[in-house]
């Protein structure tokens, strides 16, 4: 069982640099990835397990029931999942005998470890090589002896695509099309569909989601001495239809000045913090937004709902 860790981590600055950003814009809104620091992490898993988040179960049994047809079709090499989370859905994958170096990027280094330490003890025939990263800035893989002249197989499953606008999604894309140098990528996408069930995903009873998105103030109080008091803030997840999306946001419950890095920042009741959006894609808009990032779509698996998919992209040219 072989692991190793690399640290490409945001620098501290960076992240006051993003906040920043963020909180200038109207309305305010920070990257997603902010959301996943050690206890998000572990929230955001406990979201999965909620009875109306039906996004993991049936991907991971997706993957499970066509895991040797996926690896036909994707061939040997090293995988590359951007964003490993719980690991919950790679294993299949990695159980077909196709792939030799398993390489997890994901913004926490404590899901990282936990997440490689479970694989490596499931799967001890396979090199394990964690890069705790901004998978979305990421522009190539480091220098490493596993990847030297390895043919290279992307995973981007959970959805997580559609926590970035169309436009963004694009250019990401077209950076894993780059970092993948050839290779194919493999896209878990969630659709559209009743939109009640899509708020109850993002608004579960247990009240976990509200939890997920209050956490981020906790860690901004935490790394940039902060004094946001998490209480004075509502959840809300509201369905879009004109933009295919389900918006997360914290709301102002009065006007209130928060305090990060030592600057003010003024907010009146109802002003809204957008945490996260999720869009959703039929198959015609996810082949067209494949299209304009430079792949075309090989093959597409799904469940008998229609609701959730697989799409084995290849590059276009």
């Amino acid at each position: 069982m072989t692991i190793e860790l690399l640290d490409l981590h945001p620098a501290p600055a960076d992240l006051r640099r993003l906040v920043e950003q963020g909180l200038q814009q109207t309305p305010r809104q920070l990257p997603a990835w902010l959301l996943y620091d050690a206890e998000g992490s572990r929230l955001f898993s406990e979201i999965c397990k909620q009875p109306e988040y039906s996004l993991t179960r049936t991907e991971i049994a997706l993957l499970s029931t066509h895991a040797d047809a996926i690896a036909a079709a994707v061939g040997p090499g090293v995988m590359v999942e951007f964003g490993i989370g719980n690991a919950r859905k790679v294993s299949p994958l990695l159980k077909t005998g196709q792939v030799t170096t398993f390489v997890a990027l994901d913004i926490s280094t404590t899901a990282l470890q936990n997440a490689l330490k479970g694989l490596a003890d499931e799967h001890p025939a396979i090199a394990m090589l964690g890069i705790c990263c901004d998978h979305s800035q990421l522009s190539d893989l480091p220098e490493h002896p596993w990847l030297t002249g390895q043919r290279r197989i992307g995973f981007f499953p959970g959805s997580s695509l559609g926590n970035f606008s169309p436009e963004d999604a694009i250019e990401l894309l077209q950076r894993f099309r780059a970092l993948l140098k050839g290779g194919p990528l493999l896209l878990g996408l969630d659709q559209p569909r009743d939109p009640q069930l899509l708020e109850a995903a993002y608004n579960d009873a247990a009240g976990v989601s509200a939890a997920f998105a209050r956490n981020l103030l906790m860690r901004l109080n935490r790394d940039l001495q902060g004094n946001i008091n998490p209480d004075l803030f509502a959840y809300e997840a509201h369905w879009q239809a004109d933009n295919s999306r389900i918006e997360m946001a914290l709301v102002s419950l009065c006007d209130q000045t928060i305090r990060l890095a030592e600057q003010p920042w003024t907010l009146r009741r109802g002003d809204i913090w957008i945490t996260e959006h999720s869009v959703k894609y039929s198959p015609a808009a996810a082949a067209e937004l494949a299209q304009r990032a430079g792949w075309r779509v090989q093959h597409r698996w799904h469940d008998a709902a229609d609701q959730v998919s697989l799409h084995l992209l290849l590059p276009a040219d």
